[in-house]
């Protein structure tokens, strides 16, 4: 399996920055460049499209010959994704295909977007932890890098390449890690998972991991940026500059947080993990107006993600399910109306009378149907001899 680990280039003086700053204007100048004449041409492949521009943006951008070549790569893998997400919605009225607005013009790189080094262009010295990378002011040896003591374990199986990243000012390598992936193994049972916004996380177990705290955070950041957006000051800017990302880092954080808790519950307990199958939830759910920032704001997407990783690296086999009626259903008598859902919290069945917190209900639905699909067969079911 592949995994990504991040660390932070600390470069030894203001030209070194400044070289990597600039690296990163020219590839993606360049990268633009090359976008222009694959949309123009039709030049999708990346050898067609490597005949055609290699020459001219090495001249033009000044770039060395694999640094041109990670850039041409870079944008035929733009296209390549493109065509990927809009493959299932280019049908038009009655199945005649349509032309995307993002296809409407070639994709554009920012200045500062990621850039890809391979091995022939950055060299990574694990036991002093510095790099050394091409940059348009020739190569620089020995930039320092900081990173917790497990990326730093990761990246002994680094494959392949790495990114080079600005943000904020600060320059990061992102590295992709490809380790061994161990075969799910028989579970004894399933731990249901019930993702909500109240509550973000309700176990099968009864465990409640409380939204409450995460929705407090979001709001004092909601309320404060629209406070300094009405005051239009430059240090209002410079203020709204520096928080920008810290929203979204602790967010991050706590889904990590999260993931790791219900991975490690299911392998310590040796039973898989089911989750609701929440794809297109923001366009199948209508919320009230008060709730729509709630709604939209967490990001339920990366908490699947994080989940399903963590659970690869464990072995714990993880099953998707309908999540159809798991708050209306009874958990014990299987009886299902919308009655039985009393309010947010509890929720109480007209047939058993049994009395539930509403998510942990849903979440033993979600533990039963997970079950029942990993008998019918799951994908990721281990093969028995």
């Amino acid at each position: 399996m592949k995994i990504v680990a991040q660390v932070k280039l600390l470069p030894a003086s203001a030209h070194d920055a400044d070289a990597l700053a600039a690296t990163l204007r020219a590839c993606n100048r360049a990268a633009n460049a090359a976008s222009e004449a694959a949309f123009a041409k039709g030049l999708k492949r990346r050898n067609a499209l490597q005949d055609a521009v290699y020459h001219r943006i090495r001249a033009d951008f000044d770039l060395g010959a694999q640094a041109a070549v990670r850039t041409i790569k870079k944008v035929c893998d733009a296209y390549a994704t493109l065509k990927a997400n809009s493959k299932a919605g280019n049908l038009g009225p009655e199945g005649s295909k349509r032309r995307t607005r993002t296809e409407s013009k070639p994709i554009a790189f920012r200045e500062g977007a990621a850039q890809p080094y391979d091995d022939r262009i950055l060299t990574w010295n694990l036991d002093q932890q510095t790099v050394s990378i091409w940059t348009v002011a020739g190569r620089i040896k020995g930039i320092p890098f900081v990173c917790s003591p497990e990326a730093l374990k990761l990246l002994a199986s680094r494959k392949g390449e790495s990114d080079l990243v600005m943000r904020d000012g600060m320059f990061f390598l992102i590295a992709t890690i490809d380790l061994p992936e161990p075969a799910p193994r028989e579970p004894d049972g399933f731990l249901g998972v019930d993702l909500g916004i109240v509550n973000i996380a309700t176990t099968s177990d009864g465990q409640i991991m409380s939204g409450r705290q995460v929705n407090r955070y979001r709001k004092h950041h909601r309320d404060l940026r629209k406070k300094l957006q009405k005051k239009r000051t430059k240090s209002a800017m410079r203020r709204l500059k520096s928080i920008r990302r810290r929203e979204s880092r602790y967010a991050t954080q706590r889904n990590h947080i999260i993931a790791k808790k219900l991975v490690h519950t299911a392998e310590r307990t040796s039973r898989g993990i089911g989750l609701e199958d929440l794809s297109g939830i923001r366009q199948r759910v209508t919320a009230k107006k008060d709730q729509r920032a709630r709604l939209h704001s967490w990001a339920f997407a990366q908490l699947g993600a994080f989940v399903e990783y963590k659970a690869k690296r464990a072995g714990v086999p993880v099953v998707h399910v309908d999540p159809r009626n798991t708050s209306r259903q009874c958990s014990e008598c299987w009886h299902t109306h919308r009655s039985n859902r009393v309010d947010q919290a509890r929720f109480v069945c007209r047939s058993c009378g049994i009395v539930l917190h509403a998510d942990h209900n849903g979440s033993r639905n979600i533990a039963h149907r997970a079950d029942a699909v990993w008998q019918r067969g799951a994908v990721n079911r281990p093969r028995t001899a």
